[in-house]
């Protein structure tokens, strides 16, 4: 606003407005302040149960997050280091090595045979034959194992 625009009676009679406006919205804040605890009051009467149920799942499902972090800490590790010790006891051949990677990789039997240029038949031959010098029945109990030993990372 440009100076002078008001005459000075009515720029003192807006100050007052000012301070009225600024009062009725303070006493409407406090109106709906008020409402909103009638309500709250109202919600803990009728939904208690529900409420403390709620919140004891929230402090136990945070208890149980901090809990698992804490017990489940892994220490960093250093590169992975193939356990070639155990890759010449189980007399693992180059190939079923390269199998067994694959597998872990979670590729198919025919995805395997096209990334190593065999059949698939080839590829079960090779797995079979990983089945049995690692002493399991299935390929995820094969990568487990496998991993266990170090043979993968």
């Amino acid at each position: 606003m440009r100076p002078g625009f008001f005459s000075p009676a009515v720029s003192a009679n807006l100050g007052r407005v000012k301070k009225t406006i600024f009062l009725y919205g303070v006493l409407i804040a406090l109106a709906a302040l008020v409402l909103e605890w009638l309500e709250f009051n109202y919600l803990t009467r009728v939904f208690a149960p529900e409420i403390y149920i709620f919140l004891i799942a929230v402090g136990f499902t945070v208890l149980g997050v901090f809990a698992g972090r804490r017990l489940t800490e892994k220490s960093p590790q250093g590169p992975f280091e193939k356990n070639v010790a155990a890759l010449s006891t189980l007399g693992v051949t180059e190939r079923e090595y390269e199998v067994l990677a694959l597998l872990a990789e979670g590729c198919t039997n025919k995805e395997i045979a096209r990334r190593l240029d065999v059949s698939p038949n080839t590829v079960k031959t090779h797995a079979a034959r990983l089945y049995e010098k690692l002493e399991v029945a299935r390929r995820t109990q094969a990568v487990q194992k496998a991993r266990e030993l170090a043979l993968i990372p």
